[in-house]
């Protein structure tokens, strides 16, 4: 006889404790109305302070797990004092405790009675007190609130919560099934593979199921989001992976992936649930109300309306901004609010860097909180050391203090007034108008911390008033407490005074994000950067915190030397001092390659001025030849414009700043882009700023100069000769004017498959300065 095969335990769905509740236990408004919240690292010490406080042998963070039906509920009860047998639930807050909605105190007891119920399992105890501990950041006080439950209590309690959830675990579980399994047999949405793209593809999986992070430096053309986005989700099932989060620097690069995932799909659809997460400003439909039930008619019963749109948007599949939008007005939600909840049920998520790595990122909180397994696609990863140190830094101006002044409420009145005094104590006696201090002033961070006291209490009793002034001052009180916490080496503290000399800005400035990156990625069981420029490799190490197991990869480009022709100018100076005397024959250069080979071109230059200097000759000097420019704080419409002029059947120049819209991101394939002039070496301004931020970085990493111009600008001029080669059908020319192209520094962090060739001095031409 054949041995009888046991049968395979049912599958199991596993759920945290705070996202059982929150799924179950909450109910009414979406009520935003002014509740601060203390920062994490408050948080955090404030669960210690309260635990400090308790004696012998009360216990910490007890984990705890318990099963009902398939599903498997787990996590971390705050504290339990086995001698008063007290199992406690520890909230931190700010302000008055009574303006704490309800809803929000009934979702704590549901947390705590969860508790309860897995404790008593687990010590075999017959009844157990339970206590919500609320723990106030100011005044360092604890309010208690306690109820005595049996364990015969708290167990009906947990199936009921469990049971609540149980139809929905089962549709999980179900879908989970279903999507690994048609990921398992999804086809490559093309008959073949680019280029370049299957070396791609092989390196994003194996990082998948190895681990670790990968860089990728892969060129133009070869469809990068395809490359990255199928060998992922086709890695998901075997490793076991709960979600795929494409991060992107643009709008444009969220609407790739949404194109990638559209063309994965058409040989055969996986049941994925796809989310793009939009800012709130864009996603609001009513933004001249508060987000509360009294003034919002989508946050009124939004958590009693929210279980039928959730289960109506998880049926359909692709949420794009739109789609969501379609879905949440549907069921008279909030769009916005609605997106956050499904982020927790989706298989792919595209948004922007800070939804995961920015200082209060929401994915990456969800990822530790729900002990998710994700991988994170970042594209077009040239950009991240720049956006993250922008996360990681914060601005206070004094004419916003005085501006708010003026108009506080009188309780205010005095706290700013004193903030005021200090502020001026840190620059009086300033010579310079700028200044870099070692350390933050005890003085100037006691005034803040006072005033953003006074500021949480006065918001905490109006909750309701409209003072758009000082909530946005407030926030940036905030804002730069918390990364003030945060300040050492890796950042500045500068302040600049203004031209007046009334005021000053103070700026806690980042120069070396990596310290703030490093547990972002080491949370990720794989991430994957990628760009067609991520050289050289020690910069971006040092600046993104990669370890020494990441894997670099170059990927071989699809195009030859033979499509585009580069030549250096190097009888031509863009130096500033140069600037004036290099404008004729860079117009004169641009219109003998328009007259050789008529077409549409970009220009680009270091500044709008430089710009306007170079268009206004050719018009004087070349009224022939159609033009168009750049302006300043160009509004979307204004930069669709410009781009529509570039068609197939049109001629003409477009003249740009490098490093700006149009230096990266555009893609102007065939005859809509033929060439392209780089007047620059896209070196950043020399200027106090930059130059502290060189000598930091010569102190860290014994390279200040390349660290903070050389790399930076080489990588704008390569991205922006980047527009013109866009597919393997495209021929064109590109022009770098300036003598410097002709270094070896600079010529080694140009693409390998580029052949530059010297463009011989024209008679006439400027000699190059020093």
């Amino acid at each position: 006889m054949n041995p009888i095969t046991p049968a395979a335990p049912p599958p199991r769905y596993t759920v945290a404790v705070r996202a059982l509740c929150e799924f179950t236990a909450k109910a009414g408004d979406l009520d935003l109305r002014f509740t601060p919240s203390p920062t994490a690292l408050e948080g955090i010490a404030g669960h210690a302070v309260v635990a400090s406080r308790r004696a012998a042998p009360y216990e910490s963070e007890v984990s705890l797990s318990g099963e009902h039906g398939q599903l498997l509920v787990r996590g971390r009860a705050d504290g339990y004092d086995p001698a008063a047998n007290r199992l406690e639930e520890v909230k931190t807050y700010r302000g008055e405790l009574d303006a704490m909605p309800d809803n929000h105190r009934h979702l704590h007891w549901a947390q705590v009675r969860i508790y309860g119920w897995l404790l008593c399992q687990a010590r075999g105890l017959d009844d157990v007190e339970l206590a919500l501990v609320y723990f106030d950041i100011g005044s360092q006080r604890e309010t208690m609130l306690t109820e005595k439950r049996d364990a015969a209590w708290l167990q009906a309690y947990f199936e009921d919560q469990c049971s609540r959830f149980q139809a929905w675990a089962e549709q999980e579980l179900a879908h989970r099934a279903a999507r690994d399994a048609a990921l398992l047999a999804l086809p490559f949405p093309h008959a073949e593979f680019r280029p370049g793209q299957r070396h791609l593809a092989a390196s994003v999986y194996r990082t998948a199921r190895d681990g670790g992070c990968l860089m990728a430096q892969a060129p133009t053309g070869i469809g990068k989001t395809v490359g990255t986005l199928f060998p992922l989700l086709k890695a998901c099932p075997g490793q076991a992976l709960d979600k795929v989060f494409f991060l992107a620097a643009k709008t444009s690069g969220r609407a790739l992936a949404l194109d990638a995932l559209a063309q994965i799909g058409r040989a055969g659809p996986p049941p994925l649930r796809t989310l793009e997460l939009v800012a709130r400003d864009k996603a609001c439909e009513h933004p001249d109300k508060a987000c509360h039930g009294a003034s919002c008619p989508l946050a009124q019963g939004f958590y009693d309306r929210l279980p039928a749109a959730r289960s109506a948007a998880v049926q359909a599949g692709v949420l794009d901004q739109q789609g969501l939008r379609t879905v949440a007005l549907a069921h008279q939600v909030c769009p916005y609010y609605l997106s956050m909840e499904l982020a927790r049920w989706c298989d792919v998520i595209i948004g922007d860097y800070n939804y995961y790595f920015d200082l209060s990122a929401m994915l990456f909180g969800l990822t530790l909180s729900n002990q998710w397994r994700v991988a994170v696609l970042v594209d077009e990863a040239h950009n991240m050391v720049e956006r993250a140190r922008k996360m990681y830094s914060a601005e206070l101006d004094q004419h916003d203090l005085k501006a708010l002044r003026r108009c506080a409420p009188p309780p205010l009145k005095k706290p700013l007034d004193k903030l005021n005094r200090a502020w001026n104590a840190l620059w009086r006696d300033q010579a310079d108008t700028y200044q870099v201090h070692e350390n933050l002033p005890d003085a100037l961070v006691h005034a803040l911390q006072q005033a953003g006291t006074s500021m949480t209490d006065y918001l905490t009793e109006h909750p309701t008033e409209v003072h758009e002034q000082l909530q946005r001052f407030y926030f940036d009180v905030l804002h730069f407490g918390r990364v003030a916490e945060l300040f050492g080496s890796h950042s500045l503290f500068d302040v600049t005074l203004d031209a007046g000399g009334r005021g000053a800005r103070l700026c806690l400035r980042n120069v070396v994000p990596a310290p703030f990156l490093k547990p972002r990625l080491a949370a990720a069981q794989a991430t994957a950067m990628f760009s067609a420029t991520l050289n050289p490799r020690p910069f971006y190490t040092d600046m993104l915190g990669l370890d020494e197991k990441t894997v670099w990869v170059d990927v071989e480009s699809p195009f030859d030397a033979g499509q585009l022709a580069v030549q250096v100018v190097s009888h031509i100076s863009t130096r500033y001092r140069q600037r004036e005397q290099s404008a004729a024959p860079i117009a004169d250069l641009v219109a003998r390659q328009y007259a050789r080979q008529p077409g549409n071109y970009l220009a680009f230059f270091s500044s709008f001025d430089y710009l306007r200097q170079v268009a206004a000759l050719l018009a004087e000097r070349h009224p022939e030849i159609p033009f168009w420019e750049q302006s300043r704080g160009m509004e979307e419409g204004a930069r669709n414009a410009f781009l529509s002029r570039f068609t197939v059947d049109s001629c003409g120049i477009g003249f740009a700043v490098l490093g700006g819209a149009f230096g990266e991101g555009i893609d102007l394939p065939g005859r809509r882009l033929i060439g392209a002039f780089i007047a620059t070496l896209g070196l950043p301004q020399i200027n106090p700023v930059n130059e502290q931020m060189r000598e930091r970085m010569q102190q860290t990493f014994g390279a200040g100069y390349d660290y903070t111009y050389l790399y930076p600008g080489l990588q704008k001029v390569v991205q922006a000769a980047g527009r013109v080669i866009r597919t393997r059908d495209d021929r064109g020319v590109v022009y770098l004017i300036d003598d410097r192209y002709v270094r070896g520094e600079v010529r080694r962090l140009l693409p390998e498959w580029w052949d530059v060739k010297r463009l011989r001095d024209a008679p006439g031409a400027q000699p190059p300065g020093r």
